[in-house]
């Protein structure tokens, strides 16, 4: 689960991370009371969308009065903002987040996140603050340091005096780093984050560290602990499907293809995804109905996979091990019938009751394409696409 800048950063000052002080703002009337608050000279207008880029798509702006300020929030509020994040079609700004100006003297990047291959807190930390850390990866990797946080010992002080060394910090800055990052692994660990991202994390004129910028990643299956962080999702930032796939149990994601598939297994799904691209087409989608999905389910899954406009066809890949694959046909059929089907539908079954699912599938009457195994259910349901 994501959340908003504003979001990250009042739960990252619960740890004591120095932030800027800011106010959120959902309408003109809470925008005033934001600038009036705040002490100028500078006031920053940052639209709170969850992408990133938003500076250089017009979502930042500074001001040098709260007259600015209230013109800035005016025409940022509401508007279409589109990043390298958002795709062409850009994100609306629902809310904007209002805070003080930072006399900068650096921009610095600094994050954590899990790192898979070695089931370790990683940091990771760049000269380069202000950029892509994709960007800074592919052109500068020798600008990117990296470190890993054992599990067993936690965040040691020499873990901030290495990242305040590579990072050429000095003075004052140098040793806020080490409480600096003490705090921020804290809050990243007490929230069961799966990422802290602090870009620019700027030195101040003053010597002084503070996360001028903040996103933060949660591990969606460690939200039941945490009801304070639930409660900050932002409905409107995700994919409706997406909400809706969630209420049934379901693990849907939007993809640009035009092939909607249905499988059961995050692995078989995957490999579903590789097979269509190998035979020149792309995925609609990936859905896992999961090992225990029921006809309702299934029905529940197709609607999804039909409201995207661009899917073309179907493909449903299922191997029966828990799930029966009879349980799977009548709910291919009941959704079929029930959604009148009006794209090609091709369905791969495997497992157990694999006969019986077949036989149901026959003997429905519907136009649905039988295939053999994989290579054979992605050659027919791409060969579709083009009749």
């Amino acid at each position: 689960m994501n959340i908003h800048e504003y979001q990250a950063k009042a739960l990252l000052s619960r740890y004591d991370v120095p932030t800027p002080v800011g106010y959120p703002a959902l309408s003109e009337a809470e925008a005033k009371e934001a600038i009036a608050k705040l002490d100028g000279p500078v006031w920053v207008i940052k639209a709170q969308i969850h992408a990133g880029g938003r500076g250089l798509g017009g979502g930042v702006k500074l001001a040098k009065s709260p007259e600015e300020a209230l013109d800035w929030y005016k025409k940022i509020m509401g508007m279409q903002l589109v990043t390298h994040q958002t795709g062409p079609e850009g994100k609306k700004v629902e809310r904007v987040y209002i805070e003080d100006g930072s006399a900068i003297a650096r921009e610095l990047y600094l994050g954590m996140l899990i790192d898979r291959s070695t089931y370790r807190v990683t940091i990771i930390a760049s000269t380069e603050g202000g950029m892509n850390i994709e960007h800074v990866a592919e052109k500068t990797p020798e600008k990117i340091m990296t470190l890993s946080v054992d599990p067993v010992t936690g965040l040691l002080p020499f873990h901030g005096r290495r990242v305040a060394f590579g990072l050429g910090l000095t003075g004052s800055a140098a040793k806020e780093c080490v409480t600096f990052l003490e705090t921020m692994y804290r809050a990243f660990i007490d929230t069961d984050a799966s990422m802290v991202e602090i870009n620019p994390l700027v030195v101040t004129k003053d010597d002084k560290l503070v996360a001028l910028d903040a996103k933060m990643n949660f591990d969606d299956n460690a939200l039941f602990r945490h009801p304070d962080v639930f409660a900050l999702r932002d409905e409107t930032e995700e994919d409706p499907a997406e909400i809706e796939a969630t209420a049934h149990s379901l693990n849907y994601v939007k993809l640009d293809g035009d092939i909607g598939c249905m499988v059961n297994g995050a692995g078989l799904a995957m490999a579903t995804m590789d097979i269509i691209k190998l035979y020149g087409s792309s995925p609609a989608n990936f859905l896992d109905v999961g090992g225990g999905a029921t006809k309702e389910r299934v029905t529940a899954a197709f609607k999804i996979i039909l409201r995207d406009p661009n899917v073309k066809a179907i493909l449903v890949n299922i191997f029966g091990g828990i799930m029966r694959c009879d349980i799977i046909a009548e709910g291919v059929i009941a959704a079929a019938r029930e959604i009148n089907l009006h794209v090609p539908l091709v369905v791969r079954l495997e497992g157990t009751n694999v006969d019986l699912g077949k036989k149901i599938m026959v003997e429905s009457g519907l136009p649905i394409i039988s295939a053999d195994n994989l290579a054979d259910a992605a050659a027919k349901v791409v060969a579709t696409l083009k009749h």
